[in-house]
């Protein structure tokens, strides 16, 4: 496969000093070593008055993340006026203001602790909020996925950096967009959401790709997103795999070089690439995931 080098809208910043630092230790030979190491933070969030969460993160788009919580909590509507979101570095705190008056004082009290790593939460009426969305049924072509995943694992990012991190990609066809990383899978696929609800930009058209694990919380994310297609290189969870057939979404896991597999939404993979054109996952470019299972 001809190497793609696409120019995303927003890709991983592997070189910034704030993300990750230098230290010190010892090797499996006692030998001295010094590796660079991912820093998270603490940020608080709040709508309008109302502290909601404090959540851990690399901290590099707390606005992003802040609105894209809101939305995927369904504290944010798709269709509210945001008339500031402000950011404090040195309190760690980050305040959305709506023109709608917002009091989710009970809805606070019924939040579930998911699958997610770095504790992330969901709340009660989530479910609720996905009736009343029909997703379009996007083709997806194998030419585009192939070419997608190679773009993706060789781009720089956090992860080859420093490991301990997970990758969301926002696409279109065969193209990447935007490409978000943080220490929740969760927080990622938030700050895709939040810039999404700032540009403007609808789901109806574009990929989501995760390095994480396609459980019942990925799914509900991405179906909120109007996103019709969700690609992981990792693996299933049996509840993801359910909601993601109730809902319409096209579901690959476990994508990695020339194979993955499809477990929902096969009728409308376009099987169109030769796969003796399709390289081997090189293991230099390996991200999270190829080894979980």
């Amino acid at each position: 496969m001809n190497e793609h080098r696409p120019v995303l809208l927003i890709r991983p910043r592997p070189d910034d000093p704030r993300l990750t630092e230098s230290v010190a230790g010892v090797n499996e030979r006692g030998e001295r070593i010094e590796t660079r190491v991912v820093v998270e933070r603490a940020l608080t969030l709040y709508l309008n008055a109302q502290e909601i969460v404090t959540m851990m993160t690399i901290n590099d788009y707390p606005e992003y993340l802040a609105l894209g919580y809101l939305l995927n909590q369904n504290m944010l509507r798709p269709d509210d006026v945001v008339t500031e979101v402000e950011y404090d570095e040195d309190l760690a705190v980050v305040v959305v203001r709506t023109e709608r008056q917002t009091d989710f004082e009970d809805k606070l009290k019924k939040r579930t602790q998911t699958s997610g790593c770095a504790q992330g939460t969901a709340f009660g009426d989530l479910m609720e909020a996905l009736e009343d969305i029909a997703l379009p049924k996007t083709p997806l072509r194998t030419s585009w996925l192939y070419r997608l995943t190679h773009a993706i694992n060789t781009t720089p990012s956090l992860y080859l950096e420093a490991g301990a991190i997970h990758g969301c990609v926002l696409c279109r066809e065969d193209r990447p967009l935007v490409y978000m990383e943080d220490v929740g899978r969760h927080n990622a696929v938030d700050k895709i959401a939040g810039w999404m609800f700032r540009h403007g930009e609808t789901g109806g058209d574009k990929i989501f790709y995760t390095t994480g694990r396609l459980t019942s919380e990925m799914v509900i994310k991405t179906v909120r997103m109007g996103i019709p297609i969700l690609v992981s290189r990792s693996g299933f969870t049996a509840w993801g795999v359910e909601l993601a057939r109730q809902c319409g979404l096209t579901l690959i896991g476990r994508a990695r070089g020339k194979r993955f597999i499809a477990l929902s939404g096969e009728d409308r993979i376009v099987f169109d690439q030769d796969l003796s054109y399709v390289e081997e996952e090189s293991a230099k470019h390996r991200r999270k995931g190829a080894g979980d299972e």
